[in-house]
């Protein structure tokens, strides 16, 4: 579960799935509030993170079906068509500075997955 932060103190939260809709080591996806969130289970990290399902490249829905792993410590996401590869944490391209993605808040209860908007 991830940590929230003072400026995120202002998050609404939206149940998105249950933990066992999103795969061990993968992502799944969700529509809230007319957005498409890409949900990753990081089991391998004990890890939950959430970004823009929207690809910024090509505008592309995809970044959800995209393979995780990390790049020395740092948690990524690599968009499955061209290989754009996104910090989990932060949302910035670590192989294209133009480039970055929105990341949002996850919390675990119960069972349940919760996005903060």
């Amino acid at each position: 579960m991830n940590t929230m932060t003072e400026t995120e103190s202002k998050v609404i939260w939206h149940m998105a799935c249950h933990v066992e809709d999103i795969p061990e080591d993968g992502g799944g996806c969700a529509f809230i509030e007319g957005k498409q969130i890409a949900i990753f289970n990081f089991a391998r990290r004990g890890e939950w993170f959430a970004t823009d399902n929207e690809c910024p490249h090509r505008q592309q829905m995809a970044v959800a079906r995209g393979m995780i792993g990390s790049q020395e410590d740092e948690p990524k996401v690599a968009c499955p068509f061209h290989k754009k590869t996104f910090s989990l944490r932060s949302g910035q391209c670590l192989n294209d500075e133009s480039y970055k993605i929105s990341t949002f808040p996850v919390m675990v209860k119960e069972n349940r997955v919760y996005i903060g908007l």
